[in-house]
C-alpha cells in the first residue's frame, strides 16, 4: 500500500486553482467581484484572444496597501472575514481568499495599485504563484491587475480550452450579468481592442438592461416589484406574447450576486402558467433581496448556486410578484364616458349620440319623408336641332346603303356652323328629299338540292390489343387496382389535438397528431441524404441572442448549413439569417436558433448534437396542437400509427393510447 504524504504547496495550489479557475471567464469573475467589493464605481475589463493571452481589470476602488500586496496572493488571505460567525452573514461577493492565489498559480500576474490619498502606488509581479519584490509605481487611485498566459504551466488544463471566440463569448456573457447585478457601477468591456459593452452606471436597472441586453429585449419588458415579509423582489420580466425559445434570457440575482437557481426558475414560470404559449419561456432580470443570514452562498466553488433557509417563502415571493404584475397588466381599461356627459365644443359640426337616440332620430326622419313625397325635377327639354341632326344622319346612312357602300366614319360638323344651331343645308335636304320605303315582295325560298356524298368503303375494326393477349400484363403497363378499405375509421377529433380512431377489432385509439407528425418529420430528416429544401427570406432576420448563444451558433455554421440555415455574423453576438428550411415558418427563426444553441450546449458528441438539432427541426415543422387540420392530413397520420411505423415521438413520449372495448364497458359499469 502506498504511503500517505502531504502534497507539496505548489501542487496543492494547482489543485485549488483547478476548482476556482475553470476558464478565462472565471478569472474575470473573481477579479471584477473583488473590484466591486473594493467600492469601485467604474470597472474596465480588457481581454485578448478570449482571455488566454491577456486579461486586464482596472477599477477605481480603495486600492491595496503596498505592505499587504504579497499577503493578498496567499491562500485564505482575505479582508472580508474575521471570525467563524461571519460565515453565517456574508454580504460581499468574495470572501474565501482563494481567488488571487489560484489565479497567480496558473498564470503570470502584474498588479499596480494606489490607495486613495496616497502619494505613490505600488507594483508587484508574480509568475506561477511565486511573488517578486514590491516596488513603487505611478498609478491612479484604484487597482489594475493584468493576467497573462493563462494555464501556461498546466498543459493538461490548456488542451481543454475552447476556441477563442467561445471563450470571448463566455466573458461577454459574464460581463452582462455583472452589469445587470450592479447598475450603479459603470462597466466597460473591451475585446481585442474593440469596445463591446459600456453601461452608464447611473443606478437605473433599465439603463443597464438596455446597454447589456439590447434595445429589442428592453422594449418588451414589464416592470415588477413586490415584497413578502423580509423578502423583496424587483426587476423586469418579458410580456407573455414575447416568450423566448429557451431559458437563456433569464437572469436572477440574490443580494447582488448572479446565481443559477431551479427554484427561482420554477417560481417565475409558474407565474406565467396559462398566459404564455407552450414551448416558450419567459425572460427576466429579477433581483431578490433578503437578509444575509437567510441565504448560504458557500455551497459552490464558483458561488453561482446558493441555498435558501426558507425556500417556500422565496418561491411565493417571486411567484406572487410576477403573477400580480401580469394580472395588473391585463386589467380592463376604464369605460368611456356616457354620450350625454361628453362636452361638444362644436355643436354645428360634431354630434354625439348613442344607438337608441340614433334609431329614434332615423325613425322621425322617415316619418317626415313619408308625409311629404319627394318632387322629382323635370327633365330638361332637348333642343330641336338635336333630333333634326340625328334624322339627317339616318338619311345619309340610308343613301349610303342604297349606293352599295358602308361608311364607318364619325359624322363631322359642317364647316361654318356652330353647335347649338342646326345647319340649314341638312334641313333643306331633308325636306326636299323625303325617304320613301320600297315594299319588298315576299318570295318562297327556293329548294336547294342536297349534294350526294361519295360512298366511303367500310374498314374492319381491329382492336388495339389482340384477343389472345387480352387480360395479360404487358411490359411497361401496370394494372390499377381499387384501394383497399382501411381496417380503421376516423371517428373525429377533439380539442383540435387528439384524433379519435376506431379499429376493426373494436378498439378505440387516441392519437396525438403533433407527436405523430413530429416523429414522421424526424424519421424523414434523419433518413435524408441531402440537406432540406431552403427558402430565402425576403428580409433577413437579425437574431438577437445572448453572447454565448451567438458565439456557439457561429462556431457551428457548417452544421447549421446541413439543416438548411444560411447564417452569418452580424456583430455583437447577433446572427443574421438569410435562408431557413422550407418546413419552418419564418416567424419561428429566432426561437429555433435559441433551441439550437441550447442543444449544442448540452450535446457531447457530434452525432448527439445532430440528433438534438433534428428534434428541434421536426418539432418546429410539425402540426401544432390546437390547429385545425384537414381530414386528409389526419388520415395520413392515422395510417402511420395504425401500421406500426410511428409509436413514439422523438422525445420518447407515446403517440397513441389504446382503449379496448372491455375497458370502455368497464368504465360505464357494463362489464
Amino acid at each position: 500500500m502506498p504511503h500517505i504524504e502531504q502534497l507539496a504547496s505548489h501542487v496543492a495550489d494547482l489543485i485549488a486553482a483547478g476548482e476556482v479557475v475553470e476558464r478565462p471567464a472565471s478569472v474575470v469573475k473573481e477579479l471584477v467581484e473583488n473590484a466591486i467589493d473594493a467600492g469601485a464605481s467604474a470597472v474596465v475589463v480588457e481581454i485578448q484572444r478570449g482571455g488566454m493571452s491577456l486579461i486586464r481589470v482596472t477599477d477605481n476602488g480603495c486600492g491595496i496597501a503596498p505592505g499587504e500586496l504579497p499577503t493578498a496572493f496567499l491562500r485564505h488571505a482575505t479582508s472580508k472575514l474575521r471570525s467563524a460567525e461571519d460565515l453565517g452573514k456574508i454580504g460581499t461577493l468574495g470572501f474565501r481568499g482563494e481567488a488571487l492565489a489560484a489565479i497567480s498559480a496558473v498564470s503570470r500576474v502584474d498588479i499596480v495599485t494606489r490607495q486613495k490619498g496616497a502619494g505613490c502606488g505600488a507594483a508587484l509581479h508574480l509568475e506561477g504563484g511565486v511573488p517578486g519584490q514590491v516596488g513603487e509605481a505611478g498609478a491612479p487611485e484604484g487597482t489594475t491587475i493584468a493576467v497573462r498566459d493563462l494555464f501556461y504551466n498546466t498543459p493538461a488544463r490548456l488542451k481543454f480550452m475552447r476556441k477563442d471566440s467561445a471563450e470571448t463569448a463566455a466573458v461577454a456573457g459574464l460581463m452582462q450579468h455583472l452589469a445587470l447585478s450592479h447598475p450603479d457601477v459603470s462597466f466597460k468591456f473591451i475585446k481585442d481592442g474593440t469596445e463591446s459593452l459600456h453601461t452608464p452606471g447611473d443606478g437605473k436597472l433599465e439603463s443597464a438592461v438596455y446597454a447589456a441586453l439590447g434595445r429589442d429585449f428592453a422594449r418588451g419588458l414589464v416592470s415588477v416589484e413586490g415584497r413578502g415579509g423580509d423578502i423583496a423582489v424587483s426587476g423586469f420580466v418579458t410580456a407573455p406574447l414575447l416568450g423566448r425559445g429557451s431559458r437563456s434570457m433569464q437572469a436572477f440575482f440574490v443580494n447582488g450576486r448572479f446565481i443559477k437557481s431551479q427554484l427561482l426558475t420554477a417560481a417565475l414560470e409558474e407565474g406565467y402558467r396559462n398566459q404564455i404559449m407552450k414551448g416558450k419561456f419567459p425572460g427576466c432580470v429579477l433581483s431578490v433581496t433578503l437578509p444575509v443570514t437567510a441565504v448560504d452562498v458557500n455551497v459552490h466553488p464558483a458561488k453561482t448556486q446558493v441555498k435558501f433557509a426558507r425556500e417556500r417563502e422565496v418561491f411565493d415571493a417571486v411567484y406572487h410578484t410576477v403573477l400580480d404584475c401580469l394580472d395588473a397588466r391585463g386589467a380592463p381599461v376604464a369605460a368611456p364616458k356616457p354620450a350625454e356627459r361628453v362636452v361638444n365644443p362644436r355643436q354645428d359640426f360634431f354630434r354625439s349620440m348613442d344607438a337608441k337616440t340614433f334609431r329614434e332620430q332615423g325613425a322621425k326622419n322617415a316619418e317626415k319623408a313619408a308625409e311629404k313625397p319627394p318632387v322629382r325635377p323635370a327633365a330638361p327639354a332637348r333642343p330641336a336641332w338635336n333630333t333634326e341632326w340625328k334624322s339627317a344622319a339616318k338619311v345619309a346612312d340610308s343613301q349610303t346603303e342604297r349606293s352599295g357602300y358602308q361608311a364607318f366614319r364619325p359624322l363631322e360638323k359642317p364647316a361654318g356652323t356652330a353647335f347649338g344651331k342646326p345647319p340649314a343645308s341638312v334641313t333643306e335636304r331633308r325636306e326636299a328629299a323625303p325617304v320613301r320605303e320600297t315594299p319588298v315582295k315576299a318570295e318562297a325560298p327556293a329548294e336547294k338540292e342536297t349534294p350526294v356524298k361519295p360512298e366511303v368503303a367500310k374498314r374492319p375494326f381491329v382492336p388495339a390489343i389482340p384477343a389472345e393477349q387480352q387480360g395479360l400484363d404487358l411490359p411497361g403497363q401496370t394494372t390499377i387496382e381499387p384501394p383497399k378499405e382501411a381496417p380503421w375509421r376516423i371517428a373525429g377529433e377533439v380539442l383540435h389535438t387528439y384524433i379519435i380512431c376506431e379499429s376493426e377489432d373494436g378498439c378505440v385509439w387516441l392519437i396525438d397528431k403533433h407527436a405523430a407528425h413530429e416523429r414522421i418529420n424526424f424519421d424523414r430528416l434523419k433518413a435524408a441524404k441531402t440537406p432540406p429544401m431552403r427558402q430565402t427570406l425576403l428580409q433577413p432576420v437579425a437574431a438577437e441572442l445572448t453572447k454565448e448563444d451567438g458565439a456557439l451558433l457561429l462556431e457551428n455554421l457548417s452544421l447549421l448549413e446541413q439543416f438548411g440555415f444560411a447564417c452569418e455574423d452580424f456583430g455583437d453576438g447577433a446572427v443574421l439569417v438569410r435562408e431557413v428550411p422550407a418546413d419552418i415558418d419564418a416567424g419561428d427563426t429566432v426561437s429555433t436558433l435559441e433551441e439550437f444553441a441550447e442543444n449544442l450546449r448540452s450535446g457531447k458528441s457530434l452525432e448527439e448534437k445532430r440528433e438534438n438539432l433534428l428534434h428541434t427541426m421536426a418539432c418546429k415543422a410539425a402540426i401544432k396542437g390546437g390547429w385545425t387540420s384537414d381530414l386528409s392530413e389526419l388520415k395520413v397520420l392515422v395510417e402511420k400509427v395504425q401500421s406500426g411505423e410511428v409509436r413514439y415521438c422523438p422525445h420518447g413520449r407515446p403517440v397513441a393510447v389504446k382503449l379496448t372495448k372491455y375497458e370502455l364497458e368497464k368504465m360505464f359499469k357494463r362489464a
